[in-house]
């Protein structure tokens, strides 16, 4: 009884394999419907990988809610994960769900406070909202771990000029235009830093 179990569990995981494997050159071909169509008959609501798959296929398929449910179902079923919270925040983004896309890098933020990406989009949110204290915050972390990137150090010297501390500002500025000379942004920040 027990090697029938295990022969069929063999067996389905033989053609969830071959699913994935299909589903990825359908991918590949830009064929989204056709690989959305390869995973379908394996879907299982309990089953993470699958869910991770149907998120990331209706979204390249362009359907945004769909895309949204599944990568959703993904985060319930692993909830200390960050790869199905940066998913969700595609379509999340898409929707214009600002405050939902928020609240995905902030429990991102909460398992990894160090993630790159969940401070630099928060950053830009807190940015776009005119919170500049938050967005500082969020974008010193990122030049600390990235202290050579343009878009970091960018978007911190517009925090500092825009929350009124030109001096700080400047710093920034300079060094992004030793990343990208003559860059349009920091070039305008660092000549009104310099008012």
């Amino acid at each position: 009884m027990v090697l029938l179990a295990a022969a069929a569990m063999a067996q389905n995981n033989t053609a969830i394999q071959r699913a994935f494997k299909n589903s990825y050159a359908d991918e590949a071909k830009k064929s989204y419907q056709a690989a959305i169509n390869d995973m379908t008959p394996y879907y299982a609501d309990g089953n993470y990988e699958i869910n991770l798959r149907m998120g990331w296929l209706y979204f390249l398929n362009k359907n945004y809610p769909t895309s949204q449910s599944y990568y959703q179902k993904a985060v319930n079923l692993r909830p200390n994960a960050i790869e199905p919270r940066l998913g969700l925040v595609k379509p999340l983004s898409l929707l214009e769900s600002v405050d939902k896309v928020l609240e995905q890098y902030t429990a991102i933020l909460k398992i990894d406070p160090q993630n790159t990406q969940a401070n630099y989009w928060t950053g830009v949110i807190s940015y776009n909202r005119k919170q500049y204290a938050d967005a500082i915050r969020y974008f010193t972390k990122v030049v600390a771990l990235y202290p050579f990137d343009y878009d970091g150090n960018q978007m911190l010297g517009w925090s500092y000029l825009m929350s009124g501390k030109k001096a700080e500002a400047r710093g920034y500025f300079e060094r992004g235009l030793l990343i990208k000379p003559d860059d349009s942004s920091c070039t305008d920040g660092l000549s009104r830093a310099n008012k």
